[in-house]
This record gives C-alpha cells, structure tokens and sequence, in this order.
C-alpha cells in the first residue's frame, strides 16, 4: 500500500477540516475515488505529463491524478479552508503535488509547469466557462497544453459538442472544434456529488489540432461569433450590421445567405466570413 492509498476517505477529510461545499466558489465535492481515478484515466496516460488542476478541493481528483502516475499535478485553490486536506496530499506524494492558493483567472500556470501540460479539473460552476475560453483563444497554437479533460454541467458539455442546426450549438462548440477534437467521455449523476447540484454533469476531453481546421484570424473569429450568436433569432444581416461595410455583400462570399441565422452557419463558412471582416489582414 502506497502512502497515498493510506490517506483517510474523503468524507473524513471533509468532516475533519468542515469543508461544505459553498455555493460561493461554485463548489461541489466528487468524493467517489472510483469515479476521480476514471475521470483521471480519461485524461490518457499521465506519465510524462505535468498536470494542471484547477478546484481541487478536498482533493479527490488530486488523489486520482496522482494515483494514475501523473509527473506533477498543480492544483489551485481559491478556498484556504481545503489547503489543510491538500496539504495531506503533498506529504503522501512527495515532489509530485505543488498546491497554488489563488484565483485561477490570475495566475500563470506555466511559471509552475514543464511540458507537456495537460488539464484536467472538475471545475468551479462559475468560472468553467471563462477558464474553457481562454484555454481555446490563446494568442498562439498549437497552445502549452495537449489536451483538457473537464467537468461541466452537462448543459455547458453538451454546447461544447454541439453540432449546426441544434439549440445548443453556439460560440462555445465553434470555439472548440476550430482548433480541438471533443468528445464527452464521461455523465455524471447529481448524486455523485456532495451537495448534489440540481443538474447532471458531463466531462469533455478536448485534444488539441496541430493547427485550426480552417484559416481565419482568432481574434476576428471570436468577435464575429459572439456578435453572431448574440442575437441568435435574427437573420445574420441583422444580428451583423454594422460589424463591416457591406456585411450582406461579405455574407454572400463567405456562402452564407444574409437570411440565414448564426445556429445554421457550420464552422467553415464562419471560417470564410471572418477572412473576409476588417482586422483580418492578408
């Protein structure tokens, strides 16, 4: 028995430091370390990676990580409360766990990492969305990291996968799949968690492309597909005035019909209308 399998269960770790979960800090605890380690195997094979958590709490995926033979997890916290059952985790795996008290929104992950990275988190409900963002849109790719494997609500996971044409597809799934392969590999009850949240959640493992699937500027894509699908009802002639001179003319050469709405345009046609917007250079 490894120094890690020895540490108490989760449920004693929680009651021994009162940790409930706050609604706050978008928290709720996997304490199923069956689960955590499937979730970490999803991840692939960890060996030779350095591994970056986001929300680890009281630790359990932590455990998962490490358990699965990550190189080095770095796990970052916003709670001070959880610190003391992390800090259990530092002892059983030596070298291995570096734990970060802070906002992960405000630190640099690389200046504690060494590639390759992977992420993988059972992230906080209320910051899940901005961190996935981020991870999509850095200025240059291929990105630090090779893939993220991640918890979301199943809403969130399901608008990340979500195909043209579905009322889920939207500026996540053309943020995703421009420059990433993704998949849900996982469902998750609300059961699963303590406390149960009022919806299923689902983990999305993304691996990222050597290079985007279709040439535009990131930048420019990003603002055309928020400016899209920020007014998803209206015909793209409407929802889009003003973002160009002659937006219906452009529409028209990008292949989409002015009347057409941002749900029905797929990937490259967006693609193709942004090559075509101010700021796209060439």
């Amino acid at each position: 028995m490894t120094a890690l399998d020895a540490l108490p269960p989760l449920s004693r770790v929680i009651a021994a430091h009162g940790l409930s979960a706050r609604k706050s800090l978008g928290q709720n605890f996997l304490l199923d370390l069956n689960l955590t380690s499937k979730i970490a195997r999803a991840a692939g094979d960890l060996s030779q990676c350095d591994v970056l958590e986001v929300g680890p709490g009281p630790g359990g995926l932590t455990r998962g990580l490490l358990m699965a033979g990550a190189r080095h997890v770095l796990a970052v916290e916003k709670d001070p409360r959880c610190l003391p059952a992390l800090a259990q985790i530092v002892e059983a795996a030596p070298g291995r766990l570096t734990v970060i008290e802070g906002d992960a929104l405000a630190i640099d992950p690389l200046a504690h990492l060494v590639p390759p990275i992977r992420v993988v988190a059972n992230l906080p409900y209320n910051i899940g969305t901005e961190l996935l963002v981020r991870w999509l849109t850095p200025e240059a790719w291929p990105p630090v990291w090779e893939t993220l494997t991640l918890m979301f609500q199943r809403e969130v996971a399901e608008r990340i996968i979500a195909a043209p044409g579905s009322k889920a597809y939207g500026r996540l799934a053309l943020l995703a799949q421009w420059r990433c392969d993704a998949r849900i590999v996982m469902h998750l009850p609300p059961e699963a968690f303590t406390p149960p949240p009022k919806v299923s959640s689902a983990v999305v493992h993304l691996t990222a492309l050597p290079a985007p699937r279709f040439a535009a500027d990131a930048r420019v894509l990003e603002r055309l597909v928020a400016r899209a699908f920020n007014q998803r009802r209206k015909m793209l002639r409407a929802a889009l005035k003003g973002a160009a001179p002659d937006i219906e003319d452009r529409l028209i050469a990008a292949g989409i019909a002015p009347t057409d709405r941002a749900e029905t345009v797929d990937l490259e046609r967006f693609c193709a209308l942004a090559r075509l917007m101010p700021g796209a250079g060439g």
